[in-house]
Formats: C-alpha cells, structure tokens, sequence
C-alpha cells in the first residue's frame, strides 16, 4: 500500500505540475481570511467575493474594526455569511491583540482563532510560510478513501495516517495534487475513470465511468477546457483565469 501510495504522489506531480492553491491571496492574512470562508462555498466563490472585501479592509486592525452589517453584505456570496462574519471579526481583534497584527506561523497559535481549525491552518501554513501540512478537506479524505490508503472518517485520523506515508517534505505538496484530481477526475459522484492517469493504481477503478469519451466529458477545470477557480492563477497555471463576480 505505501509502494502503491508514492507511486501515486509521484504520477499525480507529472499530471498536475502546477499545483497550488485556488484561493487568490497576497500575504498570510488574506489566505487566512479567504480559507475561512472557502467553508461550504467554493473556492471560486471565495476570489469572486475577497477583492471588495480586503479592498475595505486590508488588514487586521481594519477587519476587527469593521461594521458587522457591512462585513456581512460582503462575504454574502458565501454562505452563512453571519457566522463568517463572527469568525473574522473574532480573529482579527485577536491578530490585532495577541499577534502585533501578524498572522503567526505556529499551529498551536493558528488554531486558537476564531473560525480556525487543523485544516484552515495547515493550509496557511504549508502555502504561506512553508510549513509542511496536509490538508485533508472533504475531496483529501475521499480519495485517500477510494485509493485504499486509510478507512478513517475522521479528519485528523486520516492526517495522521497520511503523515506516517509520505515524508514531511511532500505533504503540502501532496495535499494540492490530491485536492487537484478530486476536483478534475476524480469527482464524488462520477469519478472519470476512463480518463484518469493512475487508473491503474486504483483499486476503486470502476466506480466511475470507464468508457474513455464520455468520461472525457466528465472532466472539469483545465482538464475539460473550461477556467479555473481563481481569478489570478499562477503564472504555470495551464488554465484560464475565473471571472469576477458577475462576469459570467
């Protein structure tokens, strides 16, 4: 299973050669802001909506001073903007009053913010200071499900068990490929089997569409030719840009 395991890391690295993550960000604390409100929304949803909001409130000081009501208007393309807003708010006085207004890079500091758990700070660890993570969102945990690599539900379990298979060096790494295929290929309700380069490393192959051209159609993102989740990918990004918030 660990042979099997790497095999896949080192296949999906030639697939997705540019991997990273799909929320725009400029400094630790908007990839910190914007991971709180990728949950339950997209990541697409998420850079449509972070350009107005950190245009009206660029750093901590201003975020933790903001009006509820107004915060709220803004990340309301997101989702249970209410709770979102609590959890800004929350963690931005404590970025204020806690941290000189600096986001720190310690997952035992991280994870005491409002709105913040394991998984929102070993993304910002991993993508904004280089701290090695995985990041195990619901696209992680089902795909380390299908390729046999652990039964565990639990995300902290399944982090824990992918952390003893891979060497430090390659988690966060490791967390964007994955997360990559799941979003292209490997889908939760029809993977594309028939078009997805590990097939033969799957010991799920088959729960998806197997034949070749229709499973062609199944796939998303660059992959399927259509864009990409940000709206300023990298520069290697293969894909086309998103579009702002009501572009199309």
């Amino acid at each position: 299973m660990v042979r099997r395991a790497r095999r896949i890391n080192r296949e999906l690295a030639e697939v997705y050669p540019y991997a990273h993550p799909e929320l725009d960000f400029r400094n630790p604390f908007e990839l910190l802001v914007a991971t709180v409100l990728s949950a339950q929304t997209t990541d697409l949803r998420v850079n449509q909506t972070t350009p107005t909001l950190f245009a009206a409130y660029p750093t901590p000081e201003d975020m933790a001073a903001a009006v509820p009501e107004e915060m709220e208007e803004i990340i309301r393309p997101t989702g249970f903007f209410r709770a979102k807003t609590k959890s800004l708010l929350g963690l931005s006085a404590a970025l204020r009053d806690e941290f000189g207004g600096e986001v720190p890079g310690r997952l035992e500091d991280l994870v005491k913010l409002p709105g913040v758990g394991r998984k929102t700070a070993n993304v910002v660890l991993g993508n904004a200071f280089g701290v090695p993570g995985i990041t195990v969102d619901t696209h992680f945990g089902r795909l380390v499900r299908r390729w046999k690599w652990t039964d565990e539900e639990d995300p902290v379990k399944v982090e824990a068990v992918v952390a003893g298979i891979f060497p430090k060096s390659e988690w966060t790494m490791l967390s964007h490929r994955v997360v990559f295929h799941g979003r292209r290929i490997c889908h939760a309700r029809k993977p594309a089997c028939g078009a997805c380069p590990i097939a033969p490393l799957c010991p799920s192959y088959g729960e998806g569409e197997t034949d070749p051209e229709k499973a062609r159609k199944l796939l998303k993102y660059e992959m399927g030719g259509y864009p990409g989740q940000r709206l300023s990918p990298p520069a290697d990004y293969p894909g086309k840009p998103a579009p702002a918030l009501g572009a199309g």
